[in-house]
């Protein structure tokens, strides 16, 4: 039985260990199967013989026990040693230890309790590559963490970094290595469950090769582009159900509907150790399913929470006070230090991994490209004939603007090939893309521009959001004034990847994780509004409730007709979106809309009173005259006059809305049974013209039940007044009219410029000329479009969006080179070429996937002669460690125009070169005002201040293979650059100088070697 349980857990510590995925070659899987063996070796070696050795010692030690009192025997042989007095050591020492063998336990026993314990408590957190919260208080019961909240929300990943991207999961692509052909996997039909509870009846997702339904449809086509689809779907099976049997299947289904110019797929090889002649089509269809099927998460603090876990297991579950047996409580304590010794051990090298993990996760990314898109009227025209000589960008230009159908007169220069001078001059408003054009060209253009960073007008980041948040921290600190986001909407069709049973707490992590760094850019009196329908509604405002200091509203939002039925199988039509509003704090004061107050047609009345009242009331320290039906005349005049009154019923808000409505509430409205119908005319108040209010109880013959007072126009009225927007919009007949918008087509969700016109206008983006708004959901780009329309305004509104995968370049940045363009389209064609001068910087940055695949093991040479130093660096150090180089490398530095790293493109690594400039004016927050280039691109000049302390900043990148110290030394000479005056604040220089420094303060010199702030800066946590 104790091998059993033994064998179990080596199962176990395989799986939490991901020793049993030797067929994945990517990601952490890669590393791990690197130091497969060392791993193994460590486990089943070095720590699993540790149980043994726990237990002995405390009575566990049953064979030495029994050899030790056989050799006591041995002395005493042909006597009963039991009738031998306790004076002789040898006796006393029998006697005792046959006392604890009787005690004791059978050690096997012992171990194999043991071995189940781990078993146990390692099986209830871990979860197909994640380690979940679940904090057990017993049997189902769980605990959840609680500081004496009024109300508390709580999800089961609220703990976890979700790291999940839908990049890869509804068309998944690579290239075959020869013909380059491309090879997409589809997905048909992703499950649309609206919750994912039917997972809990032994349900769970699988992928599997699609089943055509109609005669004509086949699983595997060559579209028009001349790629091959192949179809799959992911829906609800038994859990039972395998993915490696479902992709047997399907590989055994596909391969003879392969086409021949797509052999490659079934004949090139991708071995693994396990597996040689593994298949190019094998190796990406287990790719595909792996990743998005497990890794949803990174633990925050995975060591803590075992850690604590542990110990609430072993006081509740092993340590059983009730069970304590006097006779066997050695054993007991025994399978207790085992469990604790060998687990904590475990977990502590399980937090090595899941803290390296999410140091890459949290590491800021590299940007990998850099690029501009300008408005001719903005290029120096010195340079249009190097742009008439490109043809990459002249086929742009008629790929997104149609300019080949621009036909000449008289006054108009004529489309032709190539262009002309003229034909640039007469388009001011083409935008020209840098990336078309060589470095040299590009480094003229950014000289061109002075103040860059202001000169901008937008900000396009290619990168999983959180990333690009991350990045932005420094730069944008405090000084976002608006965000609109528009998040998926977890509708199971949306693209949204989440873990079985973890739904809605996927996606609350995906949100809380993004939020939170979202917040830091936002100032005092900004806002946030998202779109979210009936799925996330409800936590959505819980969350946004517990991480904001202001809720102003929930618009409901309509955006489809009642009749304009999307699916018929649905309990109900969805016509209604919402749009939630947030303050990030009590400064910002929405939008309100403008009422014309100027009008005096409601004041029609005058009331005259007899010459004496029929009372004198004391009410609310007032003297109150009331008059009798018939004592006074309320006279309607034919013409209205601001010198006269008009009435307003007490009712709805109105009774607690103002003093009048709550003194009628408070003293009139009892007295209306005895006083039907009377006037009362109350002084001292009101703040109009005339001093008091005349009140009116209602009579029996008007059938009424609420009374009226009668108001004069207040003494500081305005013309116009403000009221608030109603929190309900229809935005219908825009919604239906986005097709055309912008000149891009989008399907998925795509909002109209009218319905964010309305959102940012709320958020006091129209009258804010310099506001900073964001959307880091950013889709077919509707926010920067919107903001660029706002900006004829003579504005100067930025817009910083973000989009990862294909939607960014085939969608996102299109869009808003289109409405640059023009500002009218239709069928994707400009109908006008009006456009607006404009200037927007794009980024693309390293993601979490290409940090994981250009990681590289260096293997220590140390000497493991010292145990206890080798179970600590294997428990603790040996990932960071054996990885250092490949996360930031010194020697990068040396030549940082060349540095390059691989990035995934279609599924395979491409050398790509890293901008390690635009990278650190990022981390050190740096605004950018003018970057020039010297002594053939070996050396360039960043100047500017840094965001959040002001500092005038000077940053000297160099090649130090060819401008070594004393060249640098001679540049800072010609360029009058002293380090000792006071023209700038800061100076970052790379490689080893000897420049002359000085102290800026107590803590901080004023020249700073480039690679140390690189580093710390990188690592940081925002």
């Amino acid at each position: 039985m104790a091998m059993n349980y033994y064998d179990k857990f080596v199962a176990k510590l395989q799986e939490i260990f991901m020793m049993d995925h030797a067929e994945l070659d990517f990601g952490i899987y890669r590393i791990m199967n690197q130091k497969r063996d060392e791993i193994q070796h460590f486990l089943q070696v070095d720590l699993l013989p540790q149980v043994k050795t726990a237990l002995q010692g405390d009575g566990g030690n049953t064979q030495q026990t029994k050899q030790r009192m056989a050799e006591i025997e041995q002395m005493f042989a042909g006597m009963d040693i039991e009738t031998l007095p306790d004076s002789n050591p040898n006796v006393a020492e029998y006697k005792k230890l046959k006392a604890q063998l009787a005690q004791g336990g059978n050690a096997a026993d012992m171990e194999s309790e043991v071995f189940s314990h781990l078993v146990t408590f390692f099986s209830r957190y871990y979860d197909g590559g994640d380690f979940l919260s679940k904090r057990r208080y017993k049997d189902n019961t769980y605990a959840i963490p609680y500081n004496g909240e009024e109300v508390k929300l709580h999800w089961a990943n609220s703990d976890q970094y979700y790291i999940k991207t839908s990049e890869y999961f509804r068309n998944y692509t690579f290239v075959l290595p020869t013909s380059r052909k491309k090879v997409h996997f589809v997905l048909k039909d992703a499950s649309t469950e609206q919750n994912n509870n039917r997972a809990a009846n032994n349900m769970e997702r699988r992928f599997a090769l699609w089943e055509p339904e109609n005669e004509g449809d086949q699983v595997i086509e060559v579209t028009p582009e001349g790629d091959l689809n192949i179809y799959f779907t992911y829906e609800l099976m038994p859990k039972a159900t395998k993915q490696k049997d479902l992709l047997a299947a399907a590989l055994e289904t596909i391969t003879p509907l392969v086409p021949a110019d797509f052999e490659e797929v079934l004949t090139a090889k991708a071995p693994t150790k396990d597996n040689p002649n593994r298949t190019l089509l094998e190796k990406h269809l287990t790719d595909y399913t792996a990743k998005n099927s497990f890794d949803y998460f990174i633990h925050k603090d995975l060591g803590g929470f075992l850690s604590r876990e542990l110990d609430f297991y072993i006081k509740n579950e092993v340590l059983l006070i009730d069970d304590l047996d006097p006779q066997h409580i050695n054993n007991q304590l025994s399978i207790v230090k085992a469990i604790k010794q060998v687990g904590q051990k475990i977990i502590q090298m399980l937090a090595q991994l899941e803290n390296f993990q999410k140091k890459l996760w949290l590491k800021k990314k590299f940007v990998v490209q850099s690029d501009y898109c300008i408005t001719l009227d903005r290029v120096p025209e010195k340079l249009y004939p190097e742009i008439i000589a490109n043809d990459a960008q002249r086929k742009e230009w008629v790929r997104l603007f149609a300019i080949d159908d621009i036909k000449g007169d008289m006054m108009t220069e004529a489309y032709s090939e190539p262009l002309t001078v003229e034909f640039l001059k007469q388009n001011q408003f083409l935008v020209l893309d840098t990336a078309f054009f060589d470095a040299k060209f590009k480094h003229q253009l950014v000289k061109s521009m002075e103040n860059i960073d202001e000169q901008t007008n937008g900000l396009l980041v290619k990168s999983d959001n959180f990333h690009a948040l991350a990045l932005l921290v420094n730069k944008y600190n405090d000084s976002v004034n608006a965000i609109y986001i528009d998040p998926p909407y977890n509708t199971g069709s949306d693209g949204f990847v989440y873990k079985d049973l973890y739904k809605d707490s996927s996606w609350l992590s995906m949100m809380e994780n993004r939020l939170s760094i979202a917040k830091k850019l936002m100032t005092s009196d900004s806002s946030i509004a998202i779109s979210i329908n009936e799925n996330e509604l409800f936590n959505s405002k819980c969350l946004l409730d517990n991480m904001f200091a202001k809720y102003l509203t929930t618009f409901s939002v309509k955006v489809r007709h009642e009749d304009r039925i999307l699916k018929g199988d649905k309990d109900f039509h969805e016509v209604y979106e919402s749009l939630l509003m947030y303050a990030y704090g009590e400064n910002f004061k929405p939008l309100k809309r403008q009422k014309d107050n100027s009008s005096d047609a409601d004041y029609l009345y005058t009331i005259e009173l007899d010459e004496r009242p029929d009372e004198l009331l004391d009410l609310g320290n007032k003297e109150v005259e009331a008059y009798a039906p018939g004592h006074y005349k309320i006279i309607k005049h034919k013409d209205s006059s601001f010198d006269y009154l008009k009435p307003i019923s007490v009712r709805g808000s109105i009774r607690e809305g103002n003093s009048s409505g709550r003194f009628y509430v408070a003293y009139l409205e009892n007295l209306a049974s005895t006083h039907s119908g009377y006037i009362f005319k109350v002084p001292n108040m009101g703040d109009d013209k005339f001093g008091y209010r005349f009140f009116w109880t209602p009579s029996v013959e008007s059938g009424r039940k609420n009374g009226d007072y009668y108001q004069g126009a207040p003494l500081n009225r305005k013309d116009v007044i403000e009221i608030p927007y109603p929190n309900y919009v229809d935005f219908e007949k825009a919604f239906n009219d986005a097709t055309d918008e912008g000149g891009i087509s989008f399907r998925n969700g795509k909002k109209p410029v009218a319905f964010l016109n309305h959102v940012l206008s709320l958020q006091n983006v129209k009258k804010g000329k310099d506001f900073v708004i964001a959307d880091f959901f950013a889709g077919s780009g509707s926010t920067g479009h919107a903001v660029i329309e706002m900006n004829k305004d003579n504005g100067k509104r930025k817009y910083l969006l973000s989009q990862v995968g294909d939607i960014f370049d085939n969608t996102t940045k299109p869009r808003i080179e289109k409405v640059i363009y023009s500002d009218s389209w239709k069928d994707e064609r400009p109908v006008s070429r009006n456009g607006i001068s404009q200037c927007f910087k794009y980024i693309r940055l390293e993601q979490y996937e290409d940090t994981l695949n250009n990681l590289e093991i260096k293997e220590q040479q140390t000497d493991w002669t010292n145990e206890e130093f080798q179970e600590s660096y294997m428990l603790s150090y040996m990932l960071d460690t054996e990885t250092r180089d490949s996360l930031l490398n010194l020697k990068w530095f040396e030549n940082p125009f060349e540095m390059t790293l691989k990035t995934t493109k279609d599924n395979e690594l491409v050398e790509t070169k890293v901008d390690m400039v635009e990278t650190f004016n990022y981390l050190i927050g740096l605004n950018v005002e003018t970057e020039d280039w010297f002594q053939d691109d070996n050396i360039c000049v960043v100047q500017g201040k840094t965001h959040r302390e002001g500092l005038k900043t000077l940053v000297i990148w160099r090649n130090c293979k060819v401008v070594n110290n004393d060249q640098l030394c001679m540049f800072f000479d010609k360029m009058d650059f002293r380090t000792r005056d006071t023209e700038f604040d800061l100076i970052y220089v790379n490689g080893d100088n000897t420049l002359p420094n000085l102290k800026r303060d107590e803590d901080h010199w004023k020249v700073v070697l480039t690679e140390e702030e690189f580093a710390k800066r990188m690592f940081e946590e925002n």
